[in-house]
């Protein structure tokens, strides 16, 4: 049982296999667009949290490799929710922890990773994705997936501004810098 979307308990699944210690992950089953209702889309307030309990499980039962598949989200969280999950907690400006929604990731200006799960850094993790959008800009993950699930243009503005300041932030503190890596605006 993992939460959905907007944060109700939902059961989700995945495929674990033992022998090769790697995790099949499907996004969708726990954070995906099939899981709401028409009026309940909305990826100002969803998250990909459930989508991190699934990782947090898999680890759990000691795979080494993930492969993650992120199509058919209901989300423009960054992957955010699923960090949270695991542990990675979002501050704003006065260190307050922020909920990991796509609204929030205008506020996020610290990432604190006391926290974290310890087992993610013994698990190689790969994403199966089928397209190739940057983090943010006009062909970024706000401007073209936000109103399939049920953004405003108003709100995909807000949401572009959030993730260029969730990338900012991510880039300061780790030295990554998002908007380079092909496809991190997928899903």
């Amino acid at each position: 049982q993992v939460n959905d979307p907007i944060f109700r308990p939902v059961v989700a699944s995945y495929i674990h296999s033992p022998e090769k210690q790697i995790a099949y992950i499907e996004m969708a089953e726990a954070s995906g667009l099939k899981l709401l209702k028409d009026t309940e889309r909305n990826c100002m307030q969803s998250s990909t949290f459930g989508t991190g309990e699934l990782i947090s499980d898999a680890l759990e039962r000691g795979v080494t490799e993930i492969i993650l598949g992120i199509g058919g989200s209901a989300t423009n969280d960054g992957g955010m929710g699923m960090a949270n999950a695991l542990g990675y907690s979002f501050l704003d400006a006065d260190g307050k922890e922020l909920k990991p929604i796509g609204r929030n990731l205008i506020a996020v200006k610290k990432v604190d990773a006391s926290k974290v799960h310890p087992k993610i850094r013994d698990v190689e993790v790969k994403v199966a994705c089928d397209v190739s959008n940057p983090f943010y800009g006009e062909h970024g993950a706000a401007k073209i997936y936000a109103v399939q699930k049920g953004a405003s243009q108003e709100e995909i503005e807000m949401l572009d501004k959030g993730l260029r300041n969730f990338a900012k932030t991510i880039n300061g503190q780790y030295q990554i810098d998002i908007q380079k890596i092909k496809g991190a605006g997928a899903a």
